[in-house]
């Protein structure tokens, strides 16, 4: 969840986990690797298309992906350091008292249809987009400040010049701020005239059918073609501004190309045939590709545990759309009951996934903030978990309210306790966890019809009709500041999908309920914002962690090591769990072949 390189100034991208052994009809590894002969590109996968390349709008990962290499923010982010560094901004400033930041433009910089960049632009993408009421975006969550949920004000200080004031002290006002923005040439027409449901026109703007030469870009490519369920290919923004210590021109491939593919396998088949650049190994093929390192020619690198998270969760959401359930009230019961919740972390046999699925190449996981943030809360500090325990979860069960007849389990009415766990189709892993899963809670009498479906029509049920039970998913890209997961916590956030708030543009819902606990997070996540003392702010976060792990509106499950396959021919790779392969796409360069 996320999902974009420079909006939270994090170079997150590459969480594409591919496996394979077979080839999709339009999408000839061969082909595309004569064509690379004939033009420098790099080549990597996709299990989904895109939904909308518009940057603000969008809130899946393959669009993400995309998004990464043509927007570029005021800053950037070292992707093994973790570090701030100059982006589209060449320096900025912090205000004594914390609450302002005024970032300078480099000169000349252009858009990638020859334009010049402004301040204006970036006044232009905050005050009319971003903090836009009528834009449902999770993009604003970010930027909501204090209990009142205030926007920071962006104001012209020169033609260079830009200020972000916050309402009070802000810690994560600078990364925020710093992100990518938008072209006002191209733009201000579409949030001027509205649609007949009296929405800005922005909201379908820029979608997948969009002309690519009406795509304007930031960053080091921008969209050359675009082929629905075959591939999207970005060319080289002539107009970007990074030059070597020579003078040349980077980024130096000339190409970048994503190949939709309909599976992991079929990602990983791609790979192994040679066609594919990097690919994402997921532990049941690491072992396999790993002896095929030399007569393949690349390397797999190692970063650790990735930045990236799966997790099990259940729609909380009791309201109402035109008067039916968005929940069956009886299954609802159920998923609001914390002992069922409870019950079911500790019936799923995450050392058996660990072991099986993962192949011994994964750890345990029991927060939303990964372990290499300095705001984790440990389990050996007080962090609460889920141990494997049978028997805990069936005690839980019946201090819940629920009974066994025989050995499947019912409610206090005698419903039999049953319910469709959804996730992504295509993904090798979250597939076998899904089947473990049915198993696992199956020996606590619960019987679980797994769906895995696909990706759009998942987000479509997340964000839109929100007519779904239980989910199997991930999050990715929110780096190491934890309020970089606000928009999740929040119970207004847009990525606050177990009980998502109505969304501007969508029919209302009737009865939507907030508990005690969620308005608490949510809290707590404004009050680490405001602290600007590291050692309280890893207080505040430390009570939010167990708060969330005491209710496990997300149960966590494994947090895998980041592993990914780097063709040899790609030279200048810095590989880390942060930043992936790819986080200095500018910089690398290309072997003859």
């Amino acid at each position: 969840m996320g999902l974009w390189r420079n909006r939270w100034a994090t170079v997150q991208k590459w969480l594409v986990v591919g496996m394979a052994l077979i080839g999709l009809a339009g999408c000839n590894p061969s082909q595309l690797r004569t064509q690379a002969a004939q033009v420098p590109r790099l080549v990597v996968t996709s299990t989904s298309d895109p939904k909308t390349f518009n940057y603000i709008t969008s809130d899946e990962s393959s669009s993400g992906e995309i998004l990464a290499l043509m927007y570029e923010g005021l800053l950037t982010t070292n992707g093994i350091t973790g570090e701030l560094e100059p982006g589209l901004a060449e320096s900025w400033e912090i205000s004594d008292d914390q609450r302002r930041i005024t970032y300078k433009l480099r000169d000349g910089l252009k858009w990638s249809d020859g334009e010049p960049m402004t301040v204006d632009d970036l006044i232009f993408t905050y005050s009319d987009i971003i903090f836009n009421e009528k834009i449902p975006t999770s993009v604003a969550d970010i930027f909501r400040v204090g209990e009142q949920g205030l926007f920071p004000t962006v104001r012209k200080v020169d033609d260079q010049r830009v200020e972000f004031a916050a309402p009070e002290p802000f810690a994560p006002l600078l990364r925020f701020a710093g992100g990518a923005f938008l072209p006002r040439h191209a733009l201000e027409k579409s949030i001027q005239t509205l649609d007949e449901q009296g929405n800005p026109q922005f909201l379908s703007t820029w979608g997948t059918d969009v002309n690519p030469k009406e795509l304007i870009a930031s960053g080091p490519y921008r969209l050359k073609s675009y082929q629905p369920g075959e591939r999207a290919i970005l060319e080289r923004n002539p107009y970007y501004w990074r030059r070597d210590a020579e003078d040349n021109a980077q980024p130096y491939v000339e190409q970048f190309v994503f190949q939709f593919v309909a599976s992991d396998d079929a990602a990983l088949a791609q790979f192994r045939a040679g066609g594919i650049d990097v690919e994402g190994i997921t532990p049941d093929y690491f072992a396999l590709i790993k002896r095929e390192e030399q007569r393949g020619d690349f390397q797999i690198y190692n970063g650790g545990a990735a930045l990236s998270s799966q997790y099990i969760s259940f729609n909380l959401n009791q309201a109402r759309r035109d008067g039916k359930p968005l929940v069956d009230p009886i299954k609802s019961r159920w998923f609001n009951n914390l002992a069922f919740r409870q019950a079911v972390a500790h019936a799923l046999d995450r050392p058996t996934m660990i072991n099986n699925i993962y192949k011994g190449l994964g750890v345990p996981q029991h927060s939303a903030i990964y372990i290499q943030s300095p705001y984790y809360f440990p389990p050996e500090k007080g962090l609460p978990t889920y141990e494997y325990d049978l028997a805990e979860a069936k005690a839980l069960l019946l201090s819940g309210g629920f009974k066994y007849s025989g050995d499947k389990l019912t409610d206090a009415e005698g419903n039999p306790v049953r319910f469709t766990l959804i996730t992504n189709a295509g993904n090798k892993i979250r597939e076998a966890m899904g089947t473990q899963i049915k198993q696992d809670l199956a020996a606590i009498g619960i019987q679980v019809d797994f769906q895995p479906i696909a990706f759009n029509t998942l987000v479509g049920k997340m964000s839109d009709s929100l007519d779904w039970e239980a989910i199997l998913l991930g999050f990715s890209g929110a780096g190491v500041e934890p309020d970089g997961g606000r928009n999740i916590w929040s119970p207004t956030g847009r990525l606050h999908m177990f009980n998502q708030s109505p969304s501007p543009g969508q029919p209302p819902l009737e009865g939507w309920q907030v508990s005690d606990w969620e308005t608490e997070l949510g809290r707590l996540y404004v009050q680490g914002g405001q602290e600007l003392d590291d050692s309280k702010r890893k207080a505040i976060y430390a009570e939010a962690q167990v708060l969330a792990q005491q209710h496990i509106p997300l149960i966590f499950l494994i947090n895998p090591l980041a592993l990914s396959a780097v063709k040899n021919r790609i030279q200048g790779v810095q590989y880390g769990a942060l930043g992936g392969a790819l986080w200095n796409v500018h910089e690398l360069q290309l072997a003859q072949e």
